[in-house]
């Protein structure tokens, strides 16, 4: 085992028994209103990570783009600093170092910043799980209240109306559909679940 693979897990090991909670309570509490429903006016979201799991892993990028009548009208981007190590395969992924966020704000610094920008727009996100997971995650956590959102699936929205693809990972639709594609950055990743998006809108009427 490498030594940043062992440093990782010692950090791990080591995490906060409330962020423990806070991965526990995400997981059995759906506070998010699932929807099939298509909107005009949205939220896309997305978050890179320092790992998988939910509270236990943080944060380490936001990206969220506004659109109102499917077209761009702002955008939220930032670096997290997660306080932790970043695993070298996230960077790899990501492109995002422990360097990277040495100087990037705190979640809490951020969070109330992105719900304000959220607002009461539905959010779309794909494999919503996931995001939805790590936002809840810091569901009354230092005071920190997650309104209850409705929330489009593009996996399931595309498993629907893209039945041709080969599967329907990210990467997979964005090649499917021969869009741009700047992969495992949150707001590249935001850009292409717009995309994919729209194109299940077009594809419904």
């Amino acid at each position: 085992m490498t030594s940043w693979n062992t440093e990782a897990i010692e950090l791990l090991e080591r995490k906060p028994k409330q962020q423990n909670w806070g991965a526990r309570r995400a997981a059995k509490d759906k506070k998010y209103k699932s929807s099939s429903q298509l909107v005009d006016d949205y939220i896309v979201l997305d978050f890179e990570t320092t790992g998988l799991r939910a509270g236990a892993d943080k944060i380490i990028q936001i990206g969220a783009i506004r659109y109102v009548n499917h077209e761009v009208k702002d955008m939220f981007n930032t670096f997290i600093n997660p306080f932790r190590h970043i695993p070298e395969t996230v960077t790899r992924l990501t492109g995002i170092s422990n360097e990277t966020v040495e100087l990037a704000p705190s979640i809490n610094q951020k969070i109330e910043e992105l719900l304000e920008f959220i607002g009461d727009l539905p959010i779309i996100a794909h494999n919503a799980s996931f995001d939805m997971g790590f936002l809840y995650a810091l569901d009354n956590i230092d005071g920190i209240s997650i309104p209850e959102y409705i929330v489009i699936d593009t996996v399931k929205l595309a498993r629907k109306k893209i039945t041709e693809a080969p599967n329907h990972k990210l990467t997979t639709l964005t090649e499917f559909l021969q869009l741009e594609h700047d992969a495992h950055d949150a707001i590249g990743d935001c850009v292409a679940t717009a995309a994919i998006y729209q194109y299940c809108v077009k594809k419904h009427f």
